[in-house]
This record gives structure tokens, C-alpha cells and sequence, in this order.
């Protein structure tokens, strides 16, 4: 089992029940998914380059990526139907705690002058979004034989009712969030 998910039960579960004063241990919030995902722009138009991409987030999450294409056609944009726009992966169980712990403990402290994770990134129903600009803070990640760097957005969806449980729930964990406001 992985570290962050001993943490979560035999520490986390305990302080949230305490602090929100928890009946039912379903109530409990949990995270239930991490998504990976980047937008490919002017990078969708060469193959070998998308490719390159999809291998690179396929290599951080330590599963397949998956290349997402447009659903419609967007003129303003220059996009067709079925024009790829972008890479995700969507990671479960233990290879979700192995990613966030890999994030938290190896790859954050490497952002150089990094204060926190925003705050702000909260979406109202206990889901956290934000932002890297690049993947060369993942040590998978080998500078030679990226073609371009890419940044990506990572989506943490928790079963937490609202942002106040959510945040406690990802404080816990060890996200460091910005201090202050």
C-alpha cells in the first residue's frame, strides 16, 4: 500500500471526523480521482510533437495518456471535429496516491521560487484545480528527448461536500497551499 494512503487512514480519517464532527464513515471526504490533462494548441498540428507530449504525461502518471479530440467544429479557433486538442489521464486508486505523493514530496519543492499552491483553485463542490507551467520538475522527465515543453492542469476531485472539507482534506495530505489569503 502506498504511504499517502496509510496516512489517510490511520491520521487523516481520524482529524476529519474529529474536526467535522463526522456520524457515517462514508460521509468521510476522500479524493476519488486525479486528472492530468494538457492543451496540445499549436502543438496539435504535428504528429511526432503530440506524440512526444502524450509520452510525456504517460511517463509522470505511470499510465497511458489518452489524446482528447474536438467534439465540434470551433472556426475562431481553427479547430475541426475530430481535430485532437489535447492529452489526459485519469488516475484511480493506488496509482493516484503514488502520483500525489510523487507531486507533494519530489516535484513541488523542485518549482523554482515556489510559494504554495493557490487557494483560490477551489471549485465550490470540494474539487481542487490548478496549473504547473512545465514537466520538467518530475524526475521521469528527461530534458534531451522532450521536443517542447508543455505545462499542464491537474484536477483533483475529492467527495467532499464543500471547499472548507476539501481544503482541510488536501492540507492534510500535504499540498502546500500559499500563505495567507
Amino acid at each position: 500500500m502506498s504511504r499517502l494512503k496509510d496516512k489517510f487512514n490511520e491520521a487523516i480519517k481520524p482529524a476529519l471526523v474529529k474536526e467535522f464532527n463526522i456520524k457515517n464513515p462514508m460521509l468521510i471526504p476522500s479524493i476519488e480521482k486525479i486528472v492530468i490533462s494538457v492543451g496540445a494548441g499549436e502543438s496539435a498540428k504535428d504528429q511526432k510533437v503530440l506524440q512526444n507530449m502524450a509520452d510525456t504525461i504517460s511517463l509522470i502518471a505511470g499510465q497511458k495518456a489518452v489524446v482528447t479530440n474536438a467534439k465540434k467544429s470551433v472556426a475562431g479557433f481553427k479547430v475541426r471535429e475530430g481535430f485532437p486538442v489535447g492529452i489526459k489521464v485519469t488516475l484511480r486508486k493506488e496509482q493516484m496516491y503514488a502520483f500525489l505523493d510523487k507531486l507533494i514530496s519530489v516535484a513541488l519543492p523542485r518549482v523554482k521560487d515556489f510559494r504554495g499552491l493557490p487557494k483560490n483553485g477551489f471549485d465550490g463542490r470540494g474539487n481542487y484545480n490548478f496549473g504547473l507551467n512545465e514537466q520538467l520538475m518530475f524526475p521521469e522527465v528527461e530534458y534531451d528527448k522532450i521536443l517542447r515543453t508543455h505545462g499542464m492542469n491537474i484536477t483533483i476531485a475529492t467527495t467532499a461536500k464543500n471547499d472548507k472539507e476539501a481544503f482541510k482534506l488536501l492540507e492534510l495530505f500535504g499540498l502546500p497551499f500559499a500563505k495567507g489569503k
